[in-house]
């Protein structure tokens, strides 16, 4: 049993950056040595450690919606393997959504205890988007699924090392099951290498520190975090405040579907209260209660203090209520290989339950969705299959004091990135015939503060029989203004044929076919505009105009500026605010 260990505040503080360090090297550690554009580039994973208990101390991350993830998945290792099961050199994999895996199949996570003087101090953890986990469609995540089986391999927990020796069963089904084994299995043993480089660095702490002192300090740590968050809540408003909105559709068909929150704010607590939402839908638009509780996550660190390191103690004073099965508390078998778009809509209710009385931290409405798009085919000289799974950026919403940011990932995605143009263009059967700003042309984010733009990306197939899912929420319910802003413009996508048929708009459609130079034409959200359009400085309104954010027809009808075409000039029209 480990004594009670007093430690000064300069030994709490290298601790402290040390343990940020390990969930640093651990992320970079996984990129490097993953096979799939989706985590090296994209950098759809998250990886950090947890305490003996599973509470969060670090975590190094692309996707913010992965917060909070990492500790149910040690979590339900520990339910799962209690009284001594868990040894050194063990590795459970998991990806189960309704039970400590939290998002879809295609997130698969890896946990690893570790030991020091054979006792368990810690665990390293992380949590990857693999591009293959089997399943009906290709990219294993679809728009249409109508059970979890559908959607791929699952993965209940289970030992991928026993003591450190493979289970070679485990990665022959991997192999059998999925289109594109190499990069599947290449990412899963990148994530194990990314798991020693954090058993290997806390031990070494240990060594230098003494485990006693280690302990002592993640103890520290976590109670300084609570302390943190319950000062941050003291300076929120307080009282009840409420929202509602809708989900788009459930992928077959079906909805809108109603979603509501009631957050209660005291000078202790943070309580979001989801109950009266819709319950569980047939299509795969549902979330698991540990993807709502990480997208609650977010919006709460947003709101309190965004600078804040992130570990589990942060989060203490949170309470997140929801029915059982709902919409965002699935469970099994409903199908959840969109869950991140219930996810996105939870986290949204919050911030426009509260956006009007933090406008210093909270922005209009974003484009939302994660527009994830995944396009299959044989490449054009190679004949070579290709897969192209990726999210992609839009707008987000003016807030006060500024405009919102053009060509961002939604805010669940956090800090990712596209693929580049020209790792597309080489290892895909595609060209990109445009990557651009979108021009609404209908006033969308107008605002004294106007919302970013969304983006416009196109694809030509470059041979037939390609496939394309699109999967655009926010198509039916637009990203929203916020004090007579106006607000954003939908997330939908377009196909142009080769023969000049147009056929579209569409939010949600799995497998189109394509067919050489046919195009896919994505067009993602404008965010909400902030504040009276009326208000904007003509001046600027003149120079929006100029770089082709507003058209001069928008600047009369919006924002009561007229522009001249050629010198840019303005004159301002009756009805200004002054």
């Amino acid at each position: 049993m480990t004594t009670s260990v007093k430690v000064d505040p300069f030994t709490l503080e290298i601790v402290k950056d040390s343990l940020l360090a390990v969930g640093d090297e651990m992320f970079i550690a996984l990129a490097r040595t993953s096979m799939s554009p989706i985590i090296y580039e994209v950098l759809d994973y998250a990886s950090g450690l947890t305490d003996a208990k599973g509470n969060l101390l670090t975590q190094g991350n692309g996707v913010t919606g992965f917060i909070g993830m990492l500790s149910f998945m040690v979590k339900e290792t520990l339910r799962k393997y209690p009284g001594g099961k868990i040894k050194q050199g063990d590795v459970f994999i998991i990806n189960d959504p309704y039970n400590g895996g939290g998002s879809h199949l295609s997130d698969v996570g890896l946990v690893m205890p570790i030991f020091h003087g054979g006792e368990l101090v810690a665990f390293s953890a992380n949590k990857a988007h693999w591009t293959e986990v089997g399943g009906k469609d290709p990219g294993s995540f679809t728009n249409d699924a109508v059970d979890i089986f559908q959607e791929g391999l699952q993965f209940p927990c289970i030992k991928l090392y026993d003591e450190g020796l493979i289970n070679e069963g485990i990665v022959e089904i991997i192999r059998s099951n999925v289109r594109f084994p190499d990069l599947s299995l290449g990412d899963m043993w990148a994530q194990v290498a990314a798991l020693r480089t954090g058993d290997r660095r806390l031990n070494e702490l240990c060594d230098k520190h003494s485990r006693q002192t280690i302990l002592a300090a993640i103890n520290y740590l976590l109670d300084h975090g609570e302390i943190i968050s319950r000062q941050e809540i003291k300076k929120l408003p307080k009282g009840v405040f409420e929202a509602e909105d809708y989900i788009d559709t459930d992928g077959l068909g079906n909805g809108p579907f109603k979603i509501k929150v009631k957050v209660t704010i005291t000078d202790d607590d943070f309580i979001c209260d989801f109950r009266g939402s819709h319950p569980q839908v047939p299509g795969p638009m549902n979330c698991s209660y540990t993807g709502l509780v990480s997208a609650v996550r977010v919006i709460f660190l947003a709101m309190t203090n965004p600078e804040q390191d992130v570990n589990d103690g942060v989060f203490r004073p949170l309470q997140v209520i929801v029915d059982p099965k709902s919409i965002m508390s699935a469970e099994r078998p409903v199908p959840v290989s969109n869950y991140f778009e219930t996810l996105l809509g939870s986290l949204d209710l919050v911030w426009q339950a509260l956006a009007p009385h933090l406008p210093n931290r909270l922005a209009a409405g974003q484009h939302l969705s994660v527009c994830a798009v995944t396009l299959s085919g044989n490449h054009q000289d190679t004949d070579e299959p290709f897969l192209i799974v990726e999210p992609s950026v839009g707008g987000w919403g003016g807030a006060d004091g500024q405009d919102g940011a053009s060509g961002q990932f939604c805010i669940a995605d956090g800090e990712t990135y596209n693929v580049p143009v020209e790792v597309a263009e080489t290892r895909y059967g595609v060209m990109l015939d445009e990557y651009s700003l979108r021009q609404d042309g209908n006033g969308a984010g107008a605002g004294q503060y106007t919302g970013g733009k969304g983006v416009v990306r196109s694809y030509r197939a470059l041979s037939d029989n390609q496939a394309v899912t699109v999967t655009f929420g926010r198509n039916k319910f637009y990203p929203w203004g916020m004090n007579k802003g106006r607000q954003g413009s939908p997330n939908e996508f377009y196909v142009c044929k080769a023969s000049g048929e147009v056929d579209g708009p569409y939010g949600v459609y799995p497998r189109y076919k394509l067919q050489t130079n046919d195009v896919v034409r994505l067009m993602t959200g404008t965010g909400g505009g902030c504040g009276d359009p009326l208000s904007r400085p003509a001046e600027q309104v003149a120079k929006d105009v100029k770089n082709g954010y507003f058209t001069i027809e928008e600047s009369k009808e919006y924002f009561k500026v007229d522009v001249d075409s050629k010198s840019f000039d303005y004159i301002e029209l009756p009805g200004r605010t002054s």
